[in-house]
């Protein structure tokens, strides 16, 4: 593997450029018109204009990007999260110009990607899941038939989505036929499919994945849970691990079915096996994600694993050097992702100009970030702006550092998320573990900024040169290192050196 071209940008391009030079790798950044000054163009060995701003002319554009990687003269393409990352179809073209597409390969993509093959797949393998109907709706009068045999509430879910898009909740049997039909519309016009299928509700429950690498040589292993049950509109906001509810005994249990299930689908590479969790600590399949996740941090601040890398690894062929029994989970590791959005106006995205930004630091703190003072924030994308992580002893230790690193953390210009995050870690329900999917409609429906109004970017902006002024040997210093040895590259990783 010669050189990377990242199918990508913004913070997870930032990424997997510092692999790719940890590695020796050259790296090739894309960008649209509108990202032309943008951190990871400006950080990549090289970068090549792809089109204009809108994603289709330019980061959902396949020709584009196979002609940037001929220009460029890479011989991989990494894809990150969102965009093509899942796309069969550019994993296709990738083998077909022959490069290595940094992934799994595309059959494992296309039936993971598929929520009624991959139902199909886990319940022939073994692995749990949802009550629901089986099969594609093709015949809506056969498909409530079926579903009428399940107590609501039902979920009406798109078979090729996500996000929240062709999902519909039904508690009253008598509307699962229209809200069949108005799914199928909505499935279709996002995802050019209208297949749907229906499962059973589990009210209250928890959004528990669990990471996995499988290479080209017959290794699978898990890397543990991740709790990403906090979420606004079925976008996760917060992940931790470990989760606070599961037993060792669950946690095994779990674990062993994510390894059937990507045993199941084929897969190779870095992926993700999603569950809900039940009250009554039943779990069930929920989907696959076939590529990095945005919140692959978390589980690097507690395995000691850097799954970028291993990405990049088990597409040139690496062997996993390590088993099950060489991975633990040392201490807790909590990810808040900042949004330029309004939490006080439903999260309304929001653009403008990073007039000042004060990023914080310290020991067990990382920030992944995409942006930099004066950098535009435009609404053509994903508002993701960074994704702050902490690492600490244990939970509370680790759920203060985040306050704190929170409170340090200004960005003037735009809305975000920042201030919403720090009344969400505060909260008596997060204290005591109770993280449930709801979270937000139960308990913070309602956020206003404690302070009331906030003050004028002009007040804050004084506010922040004069703490920046007050200690200059300090703001100087940069990021320092994180307490923990396995957090850095060398002998920490395990399996390597033995």
């Amino acid at each position: 593997m010669k050189k990377i071209l990242i199918a990508n940008r913004g913070e997870i391009a930032v990424r997997i450029i510092h692999a790719c030079r940890e590695m020796k790798i050259p790296a090739v950044a894309v960008y649209s018109e509108a990202d032309r000054e943008s951190l990871h163009v400006q950080m990549a060995d090289e970068a090549v204009c792809i089109g204009p701003p809108s994603p289709m002319e330019s980061y959902l554009n396949i020709d584009n990007l196979i002609a940037a990687a001929r220009e460029a003269g890479a011989d991989a393409v990494h894809p990150g999260y969102g965009f093509l990352a899942e796309n069969a179809g550019f994993a296709d073209r990738c083998l077909a110009e022959g490069l290595i597409f940094i992934g799994p390969p595309s059959e494992a993509i296309r039936s993971m990607g598929d929520k009624v093959v991959s139902r199909r797949i886990m319940e022939e393998a073994g692995v749990p899941v949802v009550p629901g109907t089986t099969g594609s709706i093709d015949e809506l009068d056969r498909v409530v038939e079926e579903a009428s045999r399940i107590e609501p509430p039902l979920f009406v879910k798109a078979a090729a989505g996500g996000g929240g898009k062709g999902m519909r909740l039904v508690t009253d049997i008598a509307q699962l036929k229209p809200t069949l039909e108005s799914a199928t519309r909505e499935a279709a016009a996002a995802f050019g499919d209208g297949t749907v299928y229906v499962e059973k509700c589990v009210e209250q429950p928890r959004h528990i994945e669990f990471q996995v690498l499988a290479d080209n040589h017959g290794r699978v292993v898990h890397l543990f849970e991740r709790e990403c049950s906090i979420q606004r509109r079925h976008q996760k906001l917060v992940e931790e691990t470990p989760s606070t509810v599961l037993t060792p005994e669950i946690r095994s249990r779990m674990g062993e079915a994510a390894v059937t299930a990507t045993r199941a689908a084929g897969y190779r590479g870095a992926g993700t096996i999603e569950f809900l969790f039940d009250k009554d600590t039943s779990f069930y399949f929920l989907e696959m994600n076939t590529r990095i996740q945005v919140e692959h941090p978390v589980t690097e601040f507690t395995t000691g694993v850097d799954l970028v890398k291993w990405q990049i690894r088990i597409a040139r062929g690496e062997e996993i050097p390590f088993e099950q029994s060489d991975l633990v989970q040392r201490g807790h590791a909590i990810e808040c992702r900042i949004y330029a959005e309004d939490a006080e106006r439903g999260f309304m995205p929001s653009s403008g100009t990073i007039s000042f930004l004060k990023e914080p630091w310290g020991p067990g703190v990382r920030n992944d970030s995409g942006i930099y003072e004066g950098y535009e924030v435009s609404t053509f994308y994903d508002p993701i702006l960074a994704k702050l992580v902490v690492y600490d002893e244990n939970r509370e230790l680790a759920r203060r550092k985040m306050l704190t690193a929170l409170e340090n953390y200004v960005i003037l210009g735009i809305r975000t998320s920042i201030s919403f995050l720090r009344d969400l870690l505060a909260h008596e329900a997060f204290l005591r573990g109770e993280t449930y999917t709801d979270f937000i409609d139960r308990h913070m429906k309602e956020w206003k900024d404690k302070a009331g109004e906030t003050p004028p970017d002009e007040v804050v902006l004084a506010a922040a040169l004069a703490e920046f002024h007050r200690k200059p040997s300090a703001a100087g210093q940069g990021k320092v290192a994180a307490v923990t040895p396995w957090q850095t590259e060398g002998s920490w990783e395990i399996g390597l050196g033995r």
